[in-house]
């Protein structure tokens, strides 16, 4: 096989950011990308939290069965204390 078959040819992709007007320096580019992705990473982080609020939370792993009660004092409350 040649070098040319092991390659996988993907036409040229859009670019995703576009300066029209003016000339930036590379660190005025760089601070725009910045801004750019991390407002693309909040709005991703937001729709996959948006996501998880759907799914119905079993009640085995809720954190209110990690609570204990608050133990009573009083004749024969250590064997009623298993009852709740």
């Amino acid at each position: 096989m040649s070098e040319h078959d092991e390659r996988t040819e993907t036409p040229a992709a859009k670019p995703v950011l576009r300066v029209v007007k003016g000339d930036l320096t590379p660190e005025e580019l760089a601070a725009l990308v910045a801004v750019v992705a991390a407002r693309n990473a909040a709005a991703a982080h937001a729709a996959a939290r948006e996501a998880g609020r759907q799914r119905v939370r079993s009640e085995w792993g809720h954190p209110a069965r990690a609570v204990r009660g608050s133990h009573r004092h009083g004749a024969d409350q250590w064997r009623r204390s298993a009852w709740g």
